[in-house]
């Protein structure tokens, strides 16, 4: 019976881990082409030359751990980037991140947020629900210049959200590139995160929290 046991276990052990790798297998080839992720919808707007887009990515706390863990008082980073793609295209063109740190109040039992974007920083406190509003949806985010897209030509964005990134690198490079002007966020091979949203599943998605990507439907400029 112990033999037996054993070796059902042993099966079992085989055949998770050989799930594990056709899912990352699978992951990777969606990482390596943006196009191939799950859709999900945007509302893009134009503000002026400026393209500005919203969204929600609130089921990067889906699990209840990462919800009680923002409770404990301790620092929680949730990090989005939105890469800008032609569709077509696997290289991006442009890219806004936000970053957001929450840490609870044990004292006055309020949420502490601060909210990095492109535009501007800001600091609230406010109640879970707050947490969610704030950190896990992107409002009005600015995007790209028209001047920048091809007329006539199909884009998307291709997002990647972390929970506790494990790389505080990635998430200082994303604090400098909102130290820029709003409406600069066109990427290229010099920048220190053109890329990297390839890169994310084999170096990343083992370390952070909790990772969320997808692409949003297309749009025609």
């Amino acid at each position: 019976m112990r033999r037996t046991t054993g070796f059902a276990l042993a099966i079992l052990a085989l055949v998770t881990s050989t799930r594990s790798h056709a899912q990352s297998a699978t992951g990777a080839q969606q990482l390596a082409r943006p196009s191939l992720l799950a859709t999900r919808q945007a509302v893009y707007t134009w503000d002026g030359d400026l393209l500005r887009a919203s969204y929600s990515y609130r089921d990067v706390l889906a699990d209840p751990g990462l919800i009680k863990k923002l409770s404990t008082g301790l620092p929680v980073v949730i990090a989005m980037r939105a890469y800008l793609y032609r569709e077509g295209d696997d290289v991006p063109v442009a890219l806004a991140p936000r970053v957001c740190r929450v840490v609870f109040d044990l004292w006055d039992e309020v949420y502490r947020v601060h909210v990095s974007e492109p535009e501007h920083d800001r600091d609230q406190a406010v109640v879970l629900d707050g947490v969610l509003r704030l950190c896990t949806e992107a409002r009005d985010l600015a995007v790209v210049r028209r001047a920048l897209v091809v007329p006539g030509r199909t884009y998307f964005l291709g997002v990647v959200v972390e929970v506790n990134p494990v790389s505080p690198e990635i998430v200082d490079q994303m604090r400098r590139w909102m130290s820029r002007p709003a409406g600069s966020t066109s990427l290229g091979p010099s920048d220190a995160l053109f890329g990297s949203f390839v890169q994310l599943f084999a170096r990343q998605l083992a370390t952070s929290d909790a990772m969320l990507t997808f692409r949003t439907q297309g749009l025609v400029p």
